[in-house]
């Protein structure tokens, strides 16, 4: 037991333990500088680390990559499979399934991707594609051939596509509007050549074939003879893309002035390319890339490649074009100036075709003139066309051709459609198709989940 003494003191320094005194705190002194190197988490690369996870986790379950792989689950692909030998319990090996390849370029197409080397790269890089391809193994050659090969199957399946959103009542192509494009081609501007040198270089690229031909021949050693035979081709499909060249000539030829014949050049790498006047004011070779979209949903329902820099006479065929896919000629045709042909016009407003044309009427050379009045050469359609171009709702309905045609034409070269790395108007339209088809199917994605919400 404590004595009451203790208890006393205690009691007094338990009174005094939480009092503040009246002199202010002492300031706190300021620390030493941190001496030696900081301390950091960096990153070791060469530590071994086990991961296992299917390659079913690599992207997210909205990832647009398994939309594109749940539309090419619905493609109708029949054509690329009937064309396979390969079969079970047979010979061969077993090529790459098309579904992958399809999927592939869709997605490709939607990131901006046009080289088949980059796509190669990516499947082993890329998780999406990685997602795709999943551990099948692709390389560039197979890649590039199926982009180009396949242009019939293309075309079916936009137009399969079309068919199947009018069906769902998506898509009525009740007002189109068209509009034209121009996309860089990929041969250069130097490779342009008039008719003395092209035929200068179909002789001397023809000595060349035959040199190397007899060389083949002559010489016994297998490995110098794989060599020249590869020679030998590449001087044969040079001179090929020469004929090609003077082939295409004369068509040059008759659009000069008279006594500028002389002045008509084709390109030795691509004949079909064709100097145009580019958005920028420049000139450069090109390809004229014709989309026709249904306004209301900005679905493509018609694909054209040219290989004139204007727009004048490509009416009628796109009109005839998406009457073939749906079955139905639009009532409404939205285009700018540069369609603005009186045949054109006369042959789509025809009774049998039934077309309304909404186009700009170009000014008249005299200032006091009225653009829509009738003039006496004019036929019916032609004066309605002018008539109708002055009333209020043509000028309001003709407002929808920029906001659909120009923002299609916009996504388009957001996606990478500002030049084209294959060569021939063939490979060039199926690069336009893989646009449209990549482009339909965000579409339809959104109009199907518009549909949905609206239920």
């Amino acid at each position: 037991m404590s004595t009451p003494l203790q208890r006393q003191q205690s009691q007094a320094d338990q009174s005094t333990l939480f009092e503040v005194g009246d002199d202010p705190p002492t300031e706190a002194k300021p620390s030493a500088p941190v001496q030696g190197r900081p301390r950091l988490r960096t990153a070791h690369r060469d530590q071994i680390v086990f991961r296992a996870a299917p390659l079913d986790d690599l992207i997210p379950d909205d990832h647009p990559a398994r939309l594109v792989w749940d539309d090419v689950e619905g493609l109708d692909l029949r054509p690329v499979y009937d064309r396979i030998q390969a079969v079970e319990r047979g010979p061969g090996r077993a090529p790459i399934d098309p579904k992958i390849l399809m999927a592939l370029w869709l997605y490709a197409t939607i990131e901006g991707i046009g080289s088949a080397r980059q796509l190669d790269a990516l499947g082993r890089t890329h998780a999406a594609s990685q997602w795709i391809v999943g551990e099948v193994s692709i390389n560039y050659h197979t890649l590039s051939d199926f982009r180009c090969d396949h242009v019939a199957l293309l075309d079916d399946l936009l137009t399969q596509g079309l068919a199947a959103l009018m069906a769902e009542g998506l898509v009525d192509l009740n007002r189109v509007a068209q509009d034209g494009m121009r996309v860089r081609a990929s041969a250069g501007a130097a490779a342009f050549r008039r008719r003395p040198t092209l035929e200068e270089a179909l002789a001397e690229a023809q000595g060349q074939v035959e040199a190397l031909r007899q060389e083949v021949e002559d010489d016994p050693a297998a490995t110098d003879r794989r060599r020249k035979v590869a020679q030998q081709r590449a001087a044969r499909e040079r001179a090929e893309r020469v004929q090609a060249a003077l082939a295409r000539l004369p068509e040059l030829e008759a659009k000069k002035k008279a006594g500028e014949t002389d002045k008509a050049r084709c390109a030795t790498t691509d004949a079909d390319a064709t100097v145009m006047k580019m958005a920028d004011g420049g000139f450069r070779p090109a390809s004229n890339f014709q989309f026709a979209t249904d306004t209301a949903s900005q679905v493509i329902a018609g694909v054209g490649v040219e290989t004139t820099g204007s727009d004048m006479g490509q009416l009628e065929p796109m009109v005839d074009q998406v009457k073939e896919r749906s079955g139905k000629v639009p009532p409404e045709w939205l285009v700018d100036g540069g369609f603005a042909q009186h045949d054109q016009i006369e042959a789509v407003s025809a009774p049998e075709v039934g077309c309304t044309v909404y186009a700009p009427v170009p000014k008249p050379k005299d200032p006091k003139g009225d653009r829509y009045a009738s003039k006496p050469s004019d036929s019916a359609a032609v004066a309605a066309w002018r008539q109708r171009m002055g009333t209020d709702r043509a000028k309001e309905i003709s407002k929808e051709r920029a906001a659909t045609a120009e923002c299609v034409n916009a996504l388009a070269r957001g996606r990478g459609l500002i030049r084209v790395l294959v060569r021939g108007v063939a490979k060039v339209k199926a690069i336009a198709l893989w646009s449209a088809l990549a482009h339909n199917l965000l579409c339809a994605a959104r109009l199907r989940a518009a549909a949905v919400g609206q239920v």
